[in-house]
């Protein structure tokens, strides 16, 4: 493996900046999101009482602990960046010559073009929205519509510092997640620290018989597990950068086992301190349920804290999400997925410039375009389509790999009960609410199929592509990391 690392690491020349503190902040980052602060409703109003919500929580961590492990286990098969997409390259890529490229290519397709720059847009939308909420006494005479052009100014001058601190250096972004982390789970921890203040005073009303009023419809059960499980999703975090995180056999394992049971006891504590609070009419009806929480619980001088916390949690992960995913658009770049100038890297900066430019430029469209939740809803459930086809390359690389170097190994049972949750996670939205939204995605993947069949198996070429290559090479002051390759 040792050999292995260091030809990537030559080959990509990008630097091993992240430690252990840095890889658990990644993860921290993209899975405490504005869900937990805004809207943690839906398994609490799925399950029907206060006691099965939070077996739901307990239980929908555990699974997640368990797909992150196999992930890690991966992550040392294939010690490259991209997560799922490195791992179907090497799972499905040597099977066949011509569909053994199109899982890698589909997932590259969705998450670089579509889904990802889409989040980034509706994450940093959610911080301008609760950034102005401290000042909104000063702002109450400003009419609705520049209330709302204010907002999407604040909106796209986030979008640029994040670009800019992606931009720049691995070392900035580390510093700036790193505080931003620390103060969201500090926002996390004072949810936490008034709900048992709250309860210490005798307001135990609510929890009175916890089970009172559980469901008995399975279809509930299962919706509330597919509330939960999604509010976990982004432990496969530090995989996508696995080629930037110092001694990832290690780091990314222990920042999993640090990072997720971490959000569990998060996420449980403080839906329990707000089931502790409000009824269950309350927390559905909420736009926001901590701001509604904090004014019954917290003292009136310390009600800003919870807007300011929603801030910087989806800043945060507005942040981690933008830096994964050019990091995606760079290794897709480095096996011709996408135009291979993503795959190049600043010269002093050593960042990969065009991708972080890339996305920066595809999430402002979005943010300009409007009705971006349409445009994550109809694409969203194929992230668990893809955990699924990772669950299947490690039961394949099992077979064809192995004398790989492994430093630990999941049970292989773990594999296929990740799969079967992501069966129904896939499955279940379609079943549940069919739409047309689930056939755009469908021929929003087969046009992704024909570019496919002409631009990277039949390898068009144009002299526009070469001409506009070397005029974002000049512009971005990049470089080929491999001169081999060209």
């Amino acid at each position: 493996m040792e050999k292995q690392e260091k030809r990537t690491a030559g080959k990509i020349e990008l630097k091993r900046e992240l430690g252990l503190f840095s890889a658990v902040s990644i993860i921290l980052a993209v899975m405490i999101g504005s869900g937990i602060f805004v809207s943690p409703t839906s398994a609490l109003e799925r399950s029907g009482s206060v006691g099965f919500c939070l077996i739901v929580w307990i239980s929908c961590g555990l699974l997640s602990l368990v797909g992150a492990l196999a992930f890690a286990e991966l992550s040392t098969v294939v010690p490259r960046s991209g997560a799922e997409y490195a791992y179907f390259i090497e799972a499905f890529g040597p099977l066949h010559a011509y569909a053994g490229q199109i899982p890698a290519f589909t997932c590259s397709w969705i998450y670089v073009m579509l889904l990802r720059p889409a989040e980034v847009a509706v994450i940093i939308l959610t911080f301008a929205e609760y950034s102005v909420q401290p000042f909104s006494e000063f702002l109450s005479d400003l009419p609705g519509e520049s209330m709302s052009t204010l907002k999407k100014l604040i909106a796209i001058m986030a979008l640029a510092v994040i670009t800019f601190i992606n931009l720049t250096s691995v070392k900035l972004y580390v510093k700036v997640q790193n505080v931003f982390t620390v103060c969201k789970v500090f926002a996390c921890i004072v949810v936490i620290g008034g709900g048992i203040c709250w309860l210490s005073t005798g307001h135990t009303r609510l929890l009175e018989d916890p089970f009172r009023g559980t469901t008995t419809s399975i279809g509930n059960v299962a919706l509330a597990f597919y509330s939960g499980l999604w509010a976990y999703d982004g432990w496969s975090s530090a995989s996508i950068v696995t080629e930037e995180i110092q001694r990832p056999e290690v780091n990314i394992r222990r920042s999993i086992l640090i990072a997720v049971p971490t959000i569990t006891v998060l996420y449980v504590s403080m839906n329990l301190m707000y089931m502790a609070a409000l009824t269950m009419p309350e927390m559905v009806s909420a736009p926001a349920v901590a701001v509604l929480w904090a004014g019954r619980v917290l003292p009136a001088w310390m009600g800003f804290i919870i807007p300011i916390g929603v801030a910087l949690s989806t800043f945060g992960c507005a942040l981690s999400v933008q830096f994964g995913v050019s990091r995606l658009c760079f290794v897709a770049g480095r096996e011709g997925h996408v135009p291979r100038i993503f795959s190049y890297v600043h010269i002093e900066k050593m960042t990969p410039a065009a991708a972080v430019a890339f996305q920066g430029i595809l999430a402002l469209v979005c943010l300009l375009v409007g009705n971006i939740i349409a445009l994550i809803e109809f694409a969203s459930f194929l992230t668990w389509v893809f955990y699924g086809l990772a669950m299947v390359s490690l039961i394949i690389m099992r077979r064809t790999k192995p004398d790989a170097h492994r430093p630990y190994s999941v049970p292989i049972v773990i594999p296929w009960l990740v799969l079967g949750v992501s069966i129904f996670l896939a499955v279940l939205p379609i079943v549940h609410e069919p739409s047309a939204k689930y056939l755009f995605a469908l021929l929003f993947i087969l046009a992704g199929i024909a570019v496919y069949h002409v631009f990277v198996y039949k390898k068009t070429r144009s002299t526009l592509a070469a001409k506009l290559t070397y005029f974002v090479q000049s512009l971005c002051l990049i470089v080929a990391p491999d001169k081999e390759e060209d």
